[in-house]
């Protein structure tokens, strides 16, 4: 009997040394937990630090790039060496490489989408928008709701600050001899841009991360339409009573839209539908559908260079070699068909913060600092209770930064919950004028107009749109909880 079991000891030797092995290789490609070690407490002053000297980037006249790309940098430096430490660095070299290959799917993605935004631009899709409406004679109180729905849909497509502006330029049209009606619009238009960006995964940074992040489908987000509409209307209807009655008289001239325009359009739609073909269908990421739509544009403006009219050509030939007026006309033609031109104006300053707040967080991550703020967050509170916090701190941190956090927790919430959070993030940032993209521009563009405190004073009634969107979407939603 002795010997059968010493037999089945020895049997079970190799096996439970295999199981051994695996264990400590588990253990050994675990990350460490330096919250504590001097590695962690430097990456988070150096974050912190890098955070307030971005947000005081107006007084210091710094761009907010620069100090985030910075502590990028130091908090990925500092994290080496400590794993180099134990022998183990390779590991945050795979870790660093990650984050990265998450940035970069998102600078592809926002690449394209704002290269079409800025050769739109140049074709004068967006002067011709803002024409036909100020050209329609139409009262304050209707110019107020036809801005506010049309920059509500837009913003699903377009980027924010985009949308913003665009609507802006016209409200500012309209009543630069009405200074409440601008007011009111600007405001509306702020609520209305980040209300609509938070329906679709092409609105926003914080919906594009939970789409790239796969948490949510494409199809998913459209659930928040409602929810999104009732955050825009509660707002815009208490506004309405305050606006005035009259209709203001303005002309324009019209705008005429250079060829290849409206193909133009038709390219840029294309373009969103390969990105979530690539996406639902291929199951790539969805930056490679963006990039093919990009190669269309490409291929487009080639085509359209070298099919200008006869006349147009032979008329450049002749100024080209006689001098004269029309060499510039040549040129600009040249500037308008290029599409590296149209990249090189992109907003780099703000693409390359958030390298850094990424980059960063993701540090801050890898250490074990955002595990301990989230089994705080969502262990100590209900995760509606932590979700409507986070999005009421979106007031003050940009939306994006704050989503790629709460990524980075990995909190283990349900699919409504996660809907919740992206509605909380979107619309959040309305509260305060300085709390999205839309609200920072229109305070330079409507200037002594719409101003910090004229939006303080419309928060409460925000507020309430708040309160009312996570209401709806509790109501037309449940089954997702």
């Amino acid at each position: 009997m002795i010997s059968g079991l010493l037999g089945l000891a020895a049997l079970a030797m190799p096996a439970l040394a295999a199981a051994a092995d695996t264990g400590q290789a588990a253990q050994s490609l675990q990350p460490l937990d330096l919250t504590g070690h001097w590695a962690g407490y430097i990456s988070l002053v150096v974050m912190v630090a890098a955070y307030v000297a971005a947000m005081l980037e107006e007084v210091t006249e710094l761009r907010k790039s620069k100090p985030m790309l910075l502590a990028a940098a130091l908090i990925w430096f500092v994290i080496v060496l400590a794993y180099r430490e134990q022998g183990r660095d390779e590991l945050a070299v795979a870790a660093f490489r990650g984050n990265l290959q998450t940035y970069i799917e998102l600078l592809l993605f926002i690449m394209v989408s704002m290269t079409y935004l800025n050769a739109m631009e140049d074709m004068r899709i967006f002067d011709a928008l803002k024409v036909w409406l100020v050209t329609k004679h139409l009262s304050y109180r209707q110019l107020f709701w036809i801005t506010g729905f049309l920059v509500f849909f837009l913003s699903c497509v377009v980027n924010g600050l985009t949308a913003g502006l665009l609507m802006g330029a016209v409200a500012v049209a309209v009543g630069k001899d009405n200074p409440r009606f601008v007011s009111l619009a600007c405001i509306n238009i702020v609520i209305a841009t980040n209300a609509g960006g938070s329906f679709s995964p092409l609105g926003g940074i914080s919906t594009l991360f939970v789409w790239q992040h796969g948490i949510l489908g494409f199809t998913e987000f459209f659930k928040l339409f409602l929810p999104c509409l009732a955050n825009f209307l509660v707002p815009a209807l208490a506004m309405h009573f305050a606006l005035p009655k009259e209709i203001p008289s303005i002309e324009m001239a019209q705008v005429e839209l250079p060829r290849g325009a409206k193909r133009l359009l038709v390219l840029f739609g294309v373009t969103i539908a390969l990105a979530v073909v690539f996406d639902m269908q291929l199951h790539l990421p969805a930056a490679a559908g963006m990039m093919a739509g990009l190669s269309l544009l490409q291929f487009f403006y080639f085509y359209l260079r070298k099919t200008e009219k006869a006349q147009a050509l032979s008329q450049s030939e002749f100024s080209l070699f006689f001098g004269g007026g029309d060499i510039h006309a040549a040129t600009a033609n040249a500037v308008r068909f290029d599409i590296f031109e149209k990249v090189g104006r992109l907003e780099w300053d703000t693409l390359l913060f958030f390298y850094g707040a990424m980059m960063g967080i993701g540090g801050l991550g890898y250490i074990g600092y955002l595990d301990a703020v989230s089994h705080q967050l969502y262990g100590q509170l209900s995760p509606t209770l932590a979700n409507i916090a986070i999005g009421l701190c979106s007031a003050f941190v940009d939306n994006g930064t704050l989503m790629f956090a709460i990524l980075t927790m990995h909190p283990d919430i349900t699919q409504g919950q996660w809907l919740l959070l992206t509605l909380t993030l979107g619309v959040g940032g309305s509260l305060l004028a300085i709390g999205s993209a839309p609200g920072i521009g229109l305070l330079g563009q409507a200037k002594g107009q719409y101003t910090f405190s004229n939006h303080m004073k419309w928060c409460p009634v925000i507020l309430l749109g708040y309160f009312a969107s996570i209401g709806v979407h509790f109501l037309v939603n449940a089954h997702s909880f």
